[in-house]
């Protein structure tokens, strides 16, 4: 009997046990043999090599033998992690599985250390209880099974998506419009301004450019995209493949003896019941990942390129980790000693166009849009690059505001790829970007000529036709584009107008439903308030009393001297009743509406104040008035009969004073959500007009009010500077 001293020092007799043979065939002998000497058997130097392998596992068999902690409580709290230690080391454990539950835990230690009796297997388990385990098991191994998978095809993901570059900053493209009531009514999406530098709309914009990029759709506005639908393809994918390797490992495992032959027999013919009714879905995940597997990886290298792959692949390592400097170097000099390089030209203008995102400079973005073109014109340029780097550099130009340019990028892409409809759709919007919404037509028309069901030609060709004040004939082209779902197609701008075209249509039901959508996808901040260019956070309600502004001086100053600024408003429709121009954002159903500026986006309007110099000098004593960049300061005439559209200003970043001029004792009205108000001469109406808000003139003669937009009170004076003017 050898023979080993317990922790007080007194010895402790073990019987010697029975050879067992180890994986590899050899045969040793149990006890605690040591070295050359001693009488005691010897452990190969496998099972020596193993035992140091296993040094945590050993530990928790001391642990258990001096009953230092709570193992059980340490083993549950183990398996709270994905993959547990022990399952790692599944196949090296098998010999030291001692109650034949599959892996080494802490009833096996306490059998090797002698405090318990090894447990033998009831071969007369029924199979329901069999079953049951075995479901769990599945349920269990397809987690696992899926996550590296996940990590793969994120990885995958990832690789594609850095071959494209990165996607432009949120804050640059927030864009400028024109001086409308309602800017969202547009139908032209805002072109980006031409700034000489980048400048964010919070530090905290500029602070790791690279960790909140975010998808640019075709339209030229920046949203984030829906998850693609190959999300749940690829779920089931892993769930299949983990769900076959698993009933692999239960075979495998499955014991050969007749008498639990029954019982494997009973939980197949259970597990083939239960995929009955996956049968359809399997399928279905098989034809798409055929589809999925035929669509190649983008082919970037010609014959050349390969040659000098090595030093393509350690350039473009040091770009996908973020280091633009040393990546762009790297590509520079490949470039330099291999000019004739397509792959290491388009990495050049990759890495600019990283630096450009980095620096914010839009000097650098010109140097990467030249660099694209220069990898698109070189000689032996695979397909594949060109349409890479073309399609790029497209968007580059439409980022910086060259329209133009862009449209000319994109109309030689699509001469080189006439097959391809997603360019066509993307030299649709290049035109829209242009005011050139003939154009548009035109390109969107040859596109569902050839593809009817294209969801992105849809939504826009009917946001086209809204804009010409085909509201009946727009629905159905918003409403398939909606629903199909396509990427380009989850777009606030068109949530807005499909609800707009059924409000006009009298279907206010459906009008609603569709603005419910636009809120749950994340557009609106509510039914009611649907303005898309958003500061989160700011109080939102209709209607407001000059003390919740803080604008109270301003208020008094206006109410005051309402004499004054009625006289010259009056004087100027007299002399010139011109100035006042028609309201041309398609808001009327019906009647006239005139408007003449003072201020619009922080700036004076030419030589508008000339006409009226005492209102003008008041005002420039309110910079939360004359520097609102996302507001207008003008005078508003509305004949009777007269009737506007529920609609929307395009922003919460401002709220707007109505100034009561010459108002009819009758028939003027204006509703704010469900609120409906009247105006007073020399009175002051606060509201958001961020929230939907419709206007009746049915009185006997002319209204006159005069408009003041001012700040939010709750935005800050970084974000008053900083924002983009509206």
């Amino acid at each position: 009997m050898a023979q080993r001293k317990n922790p007080k020092g007194h010895t402790k007799k073990e019987g010697k046990t029975a050879p067992v043979e180890s994986k590899n065939g050899k045969r040793t002998e149990g006890g605690g043999g040591g070295g050359g000497g001693g009488g005691g058997p010897k452990y190969s130097m496998f099972t020596w090599f193993v035992v140091l392998a296993l040094l945590g596992v050993w530990s928790s068999v001391a642990v258990v033998y001096f009953d230092i902690v709570d193992y059980d409580n340490v083993i549950a709290r183990a398996k709270e992690f994905h993959m547990n230690f022990s399952e790692v080391l599944q196949g090296k454990l098998t010999a030291y599985d001692t109650d034949g539950d599959g892996d080494f835990d802490v009833e096996d230690a306490k059998v090797l250390l002698g405090l318990k009796t090894a447990k033998t297997p009831n071969v007369r388990d029924s199979a329901e209880e069999k079953t049951e385990t075995s479901k769990a098991s599945d349920e269990t191994t397809n987690q696992q099974g899926a996550e590296p998978a996940e990590a793969t095809t994120s990885q995958t993901l990832t690789e594609e998506t850095t071959e494209s570059g990165p996607a432009p900053a949120l804050g640059d493209e927030v864009s400028g419009s024109q001086d409308v009531e309602s800017e969202i009514q547009a139908a032209v999406p805002l072109p980006p301004p031409v700034d000489d530098d980048f400048v964010p709309d919070d530090p905290r914009d500029s602070a790791h450019p690279f960790e909140n990029d975010v998808g640019i759709d075709t339209t030229g506005v920046l949203v984030e995209d829906p998850p693609p639908q190959e999300t749940v393809e690829e779920a089931e994918r892993y769930l299949t493949s983990s769900k076959f390797t698993q009933e692999a490992a239960e075979e495998a495992e499955t014991p050969s003896e007749p008498a639990a032959e029954p019982q494997r027999e009973s939980r197949e013919a259970e597990r083939e019941a239960e995929a009955e009714g996956e049968v359809t879905t399997e399928k279905q995940a098989e034809e798409k990942l055929k589809d999925k597997a035929k669509k190649k990886k983008p082919k970037l290298l010609n014959k050349f390129d390969k040659t000098i792959k090595a030093e393509i692949d350690a350039a473009e390592k040091l770009r996908k980790k973020g280091k633009a400097e040393e990546a762009l170097k790297a590509f520079e000099a490949l470039v330099q000693q291999f000019p004739q390089s397509p792959r290491a030209r388009y990495g050049k203008a990759q890495s600019e166009d990283d630096m450009a995102e980095k620096l914010r400079s839009n000097d650098m973005l010109q140097r990467a849009i030249n660099t694209y073109r220069e990898a698109a014109e070189l000689p032996d340029v695979t397909s594949d690059l060109l349409r890479a780097a073309l399609k790029r550099r497209a968007e580059r130009q439409q980022f910086l505001g060259r329209m133009r340019g862009s449209l000319m990028t994109l109309e030689k892409l699509v001469h080189i790829f006439p097959e391809d409809v997603s360019l066509k759709n993307d030299l649709g919007v290049a035109y829209l970007l242009l005011g050139d919404n003939k154009g548009a037509k035109k390109v969107y028309e040859e596109v569902l000529e050839v593809a009817p069901g294209n969801g992105f030609a849809k939504v826009h060709y009917g946001f086209i036709l809204k804009s010409e004040n085909k509201i009946s004939e727009s629905i159905p082209y918003l409403r398939g584009g909606l629903e199909s779902g396509e990427p380009g197609t989850d777009d606030g701008r068109f949530y807005f107008h499909l609800g707009d075209a059924l409000q006009r249509v009298g279907d206010n039901d459906n009008a609603y439903h569709w603005y419910e959508l636009g809120h749950q996808r994340g557009h609106f901040a509510s039914v009611w308030q649907r303005s898309l260019y958003n500061v989160d956070g700011l109080k939102a309600q209709p209607w407001w009393m000059p003390k919740e502004t803080g604008y109270t001086d301003l208020v008094k100053v206006l109410e005051r001297n309402w004499k004054m600024i009625r006289d010259e408003a009056l004087a100027v429709m007299d002399q010139n009743t011109g100035l006042f121009l028609p309201e041309e954002e398609n808001l009327r159903e019906k009647g006239e509406w005139g408007q003449y500026t003072l201020w619009q986006q922080g700036r004076k309007v030419g030589n508008s104040c000339q006409g009226v110099p005492k209102t003008c000098s008041l005002l420039e004593r309110f910079p939360e008035a004359t520097g609102c960049k996302r507001g207008q300061i003008k005078f508003s005439v509305m004949q009777p009969g007269t009737h506007v559209w529920p609609h929307t200003g395009p922003t919460n970043c401002r709220l707007r004073m109505h100034l009561g001029l010459v108002i009819p004792k009758q028939g003027c009205r204006i509703r704010c959500t469900n609120q409906t108000r009247e105006w007073e001469e020399g009175k002051v109406l606060i509201f958001d007009d961020s929230f939907e808000h419709e206007v009746w003139q049915d009185a006997d003669s002319y209204r006159l009010i005069f408009i003041v937009d001012v700040w939010h009170p709750q935005l800050t004076q970084y974000q008053r500077q900083t924002l983009s003017p509206i």
